[in-house]
C-alpha cells in the first residue's frame, strides 16, 4: 500500500519485509514457534519472495486509531472536562500526550517505510511532495478557512491566515525523518548491537544538533518588549465599533519561559508576524487569564496584558523540538526491523522508553518544566516515554498474544486515520450535518443529538462525554467500512 504521512494517513507500510541486508538478516514479525495449522517460519524463508505477502504489524494500527480516538475525545469533550484538556502552560494532562503520540508513531512508520531505498533522489522527491500536500491541507483545515462546528461560516482573510497548526507540524517532523532515514544511514549489515548503534548513528547526531540548537535559542535568545494589538467595543456608542488598541508587553530578557516573553513565541512573531499567530492560546486558561482556571472564562482584575496575545502552540521553534519526537520513532521502528523476536524488541523498548522518562524527570527536577506550548526537552522526553510504553503495550496484546477482536474498532480507525481526522477532528463531518436546520441553525442533527443525551443524564458534562464517545464509534465503524471496501485516503 503506497505509504502516505504515516501518523495520521495510516497507508503507510506498517508491515515489516526484508530489509536492506542479507538473506539471513531478513525479519518476519510474527518469530514465535510454528503451529501445525502454520507454516514454519524457516519454510517461510525458504519461499521466493515474490510469493511471500508481508504482515502488517497491526498494533501501529492500533496505536495509530487509539491516538485519533483520543484527539476526537480530548478536543470535543475538553470543554466540558477541563481536566483532560490540555495544560494551561507548565504541567501534563492526557491531552497533552495525544500530538507526541502522532509524531512518535510517524517515525516508527517512516523506518518501515524507507528501510529499502534503490533510489534515495526519487525516496526524497516522494517524501517532500507527502510533506507539502499535507502542509497545503493543513493550512486549508487550520489556517482559518474552515470555522468549524460552532461556526457555520468559511472564507479567511490572507492577512489573518495562520500558517502552522498540526498538520504542518506532521508535515515538518516526517520530511526531517524521512530525509534523515534516507541520507544518514549506512548500508552496513547489522549482525550486533554496536553495529545497530553505527548503521544509525549520524540520526542521533542530527537529533541531538536539533536539540542543542532549541536549547541555545530558548535559553540564549533575548526576548525584547513587544507590541500586540487588541480589538476592544466601545457600548457607550449608539452603534457599537471595534477599536484597535496597542499593549506593550514589557520583556528585555533571556531564558524566560513563562508565556509573555518566551524565545518561541518572539521567534514567531518575527518570522511568521501577529497577526498568522493563534488567537485563542492556552494560556487564556492559566489563573492570571481566567477566573474559571483551568477553563476558560472571564479575566480575574488586573490580569496582565499579555492574556490577551496571540501564541502558536505549533510554532516555528516548537516544531523544531518536536521532530525530535520523530527521531525516537525511527529507533523503535529500527528496532522493530532488525530484531528478530518478541522478546528481544520488547526488551529493547522497554529499556528505551524507560531511559527517555527517567530523563525526563531529572531535567524537571533541574529545572527545565513540562510545558507542551514550549515543547520542552523535559516534555519530548516524557511523552516520547510514555508512547514507546504504548506501544510496548499494544505489540505485546495485538501481536505477540493475539489479543486483536477488542481493539479491532481502533485498527479500523487506524487503518484510515486521515479520512477521520479530516472529517472528525477538523470538524468538517459536523459542520456539513449543521448546514441542514430547521427553520433555526440551532435545530440540527449534531446538536440535538448532544443536547438530547445531555437531558438523557441530567447533566451537560456526562452528556457531552457520552455524545463524544457515540462519535468516536461512528468514525470507528465507518473506517471499518471504508476498509471492508477497500478505500483510504492517501496524499
Amino acid at each position: 500500500m503506497d505509504a502516505t504521512v504515516v501518523a495520521i494517513a495510516g497507508d503507510g507500510d506498517d508491515s515489516v519485509r526484508r530489509p536492506l541486508v542479507s538473506r539471513t538478516e531478513e525479519i518476519h514479525p510474527y518469530a514465535e514457534p510454528p503451529s501445525p495449522q502454520r507454516p514454519p517460519l524457516d519454510a517461510a524463508a525458504a519461499q521466493p519472495e515474490q510469493q511471500r505477502k508481508p504482515q502488517r504489524v497491526a498494533s501501529l494500527d492500533v496505536f495509530r486509531g487509539f491516538t485519533v480516538a483520543m484527539m476526537i475525545l480530548v478536543d470535543d469533550a475538553g470543554g466540558a472536562w477541563p481536566g483532560i484538556n490540555h495544560a494551561p502552560w507548565f504541567g501534563v494532562t492526557v491531552a497533552d500526550f495525544v500530538m507526541p503520540a502522532f509524531l512518535f508513531i510517524i517515525g516508527v512508520s517512516a523506518a518501515l517505510v524507507f528501510k529499502k531505498m534503490p533510489n534515495k533522489t526519487a525516496a526524497s522527491k516522494k517524501a517532500m511532495v507527502r510533506a507539502i500536500k499535507l502542509f497545503i491541507l493543513g493550512v486549508i483545515l487550520q489556517g482559518g478557512y474552515i470555522h468549524g462546528r460552532h461556526k457555520l461560516t468559511y472564507g479567511v482573510d490572507l492577512d489573518q491566515i495562520r500558517w502552522l497548526g498540526v498538520l504542518q507540524r506532521i508535515a515538518i517532523g516526517y520530511f526531517l525523518a524521512a530525509i534523515s532515514e534516507i541520507w544518514l544511514v549506512n548500508n552496513n549489515l547489522m549482525d550486533s548491537p554496536v553495529s545497530f548503534v553505527k548503521k544509525y548513528f549520524m540520526e542521533w547526531i542530527m537529533a541531538i544538533m536539533i536539540t542543542v540548537l532549541y536549547v541555545a535559542l530558548v535559553f540564549g535568545l533575548y526576548v525584547p518588549n513587544w507590541e500586540f494589538k487588541v480589538k476592544i467595543s466601545n457600548p457607550a456608542l449608539s452603534t457599537p465599533i471595534s477599536l484597535v488598541e496597542m499593549k506593550t508587553i514589557h520583556c528585555g530578557v533571556r531564558g524566560s519561559l513563562g508565556p509573555p516573553c518566551n524565545a518561541v513565541g518572539s521567534v514567531d512573531r518575527v518570522l511568521l508576524g501577529e497577526n498568522h499567530l493563534y488567537k485563542n492560546p492556552v494560556y487564556k486558561r492559566t489563573k492570571e487569564c481566567s477566573i474559571n482556571s483551568p477553563d476558560y472564562g472571564p479575566l480575574p482584575p488586573n490580569a496582565p496584558d499579555w492574556c490577551l496575545a496571540p501564541f502558536d502552540p505549533e510554532g516555528l521553534l516548537s516544531t523544531l523540538m518536536a521532530a525530535v519526537t520523530c527521531f525516537v520513532g525511527l529507533h523503535f521502528g529500527h528496532v522493530l526491523i532488525h530484531y528478530k523476536n518478541h522478546s528481544q524488541r520488547m526488551l529493547f523498548w522497554l529499556l528505551a522508553s524507560t531511559v527517555l522518562t527517567i530523563f525526563a524527570f531529572l531535567l524537571l527536577l533541574l529545572g527545565m518544566p513540562f510545558s507542551k506550548p514550549l515543547y520542552t526537552v523535559s516534555y519530548m522526553l516524557l511523552t516520547a516515554g510514555v508512547s514507546g510504553f504504548l506501544l510496548l503495550l499494544l505489540y505485546y496484546i495485538v501481536d505477540v498474544i493475539h489479543i486483536k477482536k477488542p481493539f479491532i474498532l481502533f485498527q479500523w480507525m487506524g487503518m484510515n486515520a486521515l479520512i477521520v481526522y479530516i472529517l472528525a477532528a477538523c470538524e468538517l463531518f459536523p459542520t456539513l450535518i449543521q448546514g441542514f436546520y430547521w427553520r433555526s441553525p440551532e435545530n440540527n442533527l449534531v446538536d440535538i443529538t448532544e443536547s438530547l443525551l445531555q437531558a438523557f443524564f441530567h447533566s451537560k458534562r456526562w452528556g457531552t462525554l457520552a455524545f463524544v464517545l457515540l462519535e468516536i464509534v461512528f468514525w470507528c465503524l465507518a473506517a471499518g467500512f471504508l476498509h471492508m471496501k477497500g478505500v483510504y485516503l492517501k496524499l
